[in-house]
């Protein structure tokens, strides 16, 4: 089955790509869209994550791989709707974060789902926007 590309957003005051790295791995949880938790569904394991930070300047920070499938939510109690969490490791961190203004101002890139539904935070990338937004970042695919 061929990779699928995703843009997970996140705060990084919350949990920053350099919080990824020191841990080594985590759950992505607190997904509270329901278009999102379809795309978490739609998430398999050796998918590539682009990881964005949405607070403070917002730009794409790195690469994490998933590393399980969506499972139930733990910190959702049993009376609530059925979230899910995927769990992902950190792959790569970009040489130069890409901010969101470079993203707007990339014509090929002003289409994206980052631009056109800015409040979704799990959303899927084709491969090469997923390409070129590592390029832009200093990091070329595959890397080593």
């Amino acid at each position: 089955m061929p990779r699928a590309y995703w843009l997970l957003k996140t705060e990084p005051n919350e949990f920053s790509y350099d919080d990824l790295v020191r841990h080594g791995w985590t759950h992505w949880d607190g997904v509270r869209n329901y278009q999102a938790r379809a795309n978490l569904q739609r998430m398999a394991v050796g998918d590539w994550a682009l990881i964005y930070h949405s607070v403070g300047p917002k730009e794409v920070v790195g690469i994490a791989e998933v590393s399980k499938a969506a499972y139930p939510d733990p910190t959702v109690k049993e009376d609530q709707n059925p979230w899910v969490v995927i769990d992902v490791k950190p792959l790569k961190a970009f040489t130069t974060p890409v901010t969101l203004a470079t993203i707007k101002a990339t014509p090929s890139l002003a289409d994206i789902p980052l631009v056109r539904q800015s409040r979704l935070s799990v959303m899927p990338l084709e491969a090469d926007i997923f390409a070129l937004l590592c390029e832009l970042g200093g990091t070329t695919v595959p890397f080593e």
